[in-house]
């Protein structure tokens, strides 16, 4: 292990430049403007996420699914065109601007800057949608390529202005395009990585990384929207990073403080990499878990921080530990999920290729899907997806299964999780406490590991069912530091 950390900053905190600059990058050595930086701020590599609500309007929003620039010109929606979406876009990107820079000649940069990337985009989308008119070219062949290319741009931007930012402040900030821009060679991204730091001196100079890197491979084909956290991961196992460190607008807490209070929800202060895969699994990502695989490996612990409370050590996440109590951690979950019940009275003897042919179909689609369940002649499938992509999906299973009785209804999935919940009678009080809150538990899911259990409730009980079940599971002393349950 070297002496620096590798830090990403995620989209909300980008969009706070103030608390960037105070609670994060000169957190450990300050500076005055226009003087020398302390030694505290170097020895640390930055990887930058868009400004918050960016990357929506460049692909298309996470949650709603409204579309961005890249799901208008895959054609997904026909009443606005993708050009006027990238109008919208750059007017937003030159608000941003403007925001931060109150110097005319560097604003004027910094729109230029991110300019000429519209520009060229808008050309490449053009020469190509007008290539795909003649009947030899399938625009579906380059939608992978054009979602990437539009992915970069909004870290080139949050990157960019950091680095212009910082180098007022007298930090001989360094900016760090991975995103191979106009760059001829498809390297992967391992070595794209050990190119850009080869000759980077990091007791000298502080890198600010996009956090979107070009591959041969192309990092959204595999990641989606976790690749920057997998150009972050990659980073720190390149370069022998001391700790791998993620700062967000939030604590890793034991539950969402808007549902259960402010007073009851507590840092979880340690955890391991198996929990933050559940909390990935329910899309509260601490990491995405093949981001998270490196990191293991490699043994670099993951501290995730809140940007707003810097004084707090947050939470650390490792691949060895283990409560000293089994216990509840977090109670995490997801609403708008959507349970497809698949019912075929022939499915029994049959039940291995049925449960193949349709998870082929939800890949297809790109489904999420969160849990399932299966008994002699039933399989349910919980996907976080959108109601569009879910309707292609029972559409399809139909088509293949015309007999199947297929039922789709909106549900909520609940879990609790632990790095060891080996405590009998556990699952016993987590029912029992649901009951008492008056929630019907429409189904339930334990693994054998213990660390996780799912509880499926209508939607409408899902922040009743977090408020009984942190109640149930998870106290709080007076200090903040959770009990563990008994």
């Amino acid at each position: 292990m070297k002496l620096h950390t590798v830090e990403k900053i995620g989209g909300t905190s980008m969009s706070d430049y103030a608390a960037v600059r105070d609670n994060i990058i000169l957190k450990n050595g300050g500076t005055v403007k226009g003087g020398t930086a302390k030694a505290g701020v170097y020895q640390r590599i930055f990887v930058v996420s868009a400004y918050g609500g960016i990357t929506d309007l460049l692909l298309e929003h996470k949650k709603s699914g409204r579309p961005g620039v890249f799901a208008l010109f895959a054609g997904t929606d026909e009443e606005q065109s993708w050009s006027e979406a990238v109008d919208g876009l750059r007017q937003r990107m030159e608000e941003i601007n403007a925001n931060l820079f109150a110097d005319p000649d560097l604003l004027a940069r910094a729109n230029a800057f991110i300019g000429e990337r519209l520009q060229d985009t808008e050309r490449c989308l053009s020469d190509l949608e007008r290539l795909c008119q003649h009947g030899h070219f399938e625009l579906e062949g380059h939608l992978n390529t054009v979602s990437e290319m539009l992915a970069s741009l909004g870290e080139a931007h949050s990157a960019w202005n950091t680095v212009q930012l910082l180098r007022q402040e007298g930090i001989s900030a360094h900016f760090v395009d991975l995103t191979g821009w106009r760059d001829g060679e498809h390297l992967d991204l391992d070595d794209r990585i050990r190119r850009a730091f080869a000759d980077i001196d990091l007791s000298q100079e502080l890198p600010i990384v996009t956090g979107y890197a070009h591959t041969r491979e192309g990092l959204m084909q595999t990641f989606a929207r976790g690749y920057s956290e997998m150009t972050f991961s990659r980073i720190a196992v390149i370069t022998e990073a001391r700790e791998a460190i993620i700062h967000k607008e939030y604590h890793l807490s034991s539950a969402d403080p808007r549902l259960v209070g402010e007073m009851q929800a507590v840092p979880i202060g340690r955890t391991n990499y198996d929990v933050a895969d559940q909390l990935a699994n329910l899309g509260m990502e601490a990491i995405h878990p093949r981001a998270a695989k490196g990191l293991r490996q490699q043994e670099i612990p993951l501290r995730v921080m809140n940007t707003f409370e810097p004084e707090h050590s947050g939470t650390l996440v490792t691949g060895d530990y283990i409560s000293e109590t089994p216990c509840v951690e977090i109670i995490a979950g997801r609403k708008n999920i959507y349970a497809v019940e698949c019912f075929d009275q022939d499915m029994m003897g049959i039940m291995t290729s049925y449960d193949r042919t349709i998870n082929d179909i939800i890949a297809r689609f790109k489904g999420s899907v969160v849990t399932k369940d299966i008994n002699a002649n039933t399989i349910t499938h919980f996907l976080a997806s959108n109601l569009k992509t879910v309707k292609r999906i029972r559409s399809t299973i139909s088509e293949q299964y015309p007999d199947c009785d297929i039922q789709v209804r909106k549900v909520a999935v609940v879990s609790a999780i632990g790095s060891d919940m080996k405590v009998p009678g556990m699952l016993s009080r987590a029912v029992a406490a649901l009951a008492q809150s008056g929630i019907s538990v429409l189904a339930v899911h334990q693994s054998m590991r213990q660390v996780d259990m799912q509880f499926v409730v209508n939607e409408s009980d899902y922040e009743r069912a977090v408020k009984s079940l942190h109640h149930a599971l998870v106290e709080v002393y007076e200090h903040g530091e959770a009990i563990c349950a008994a």
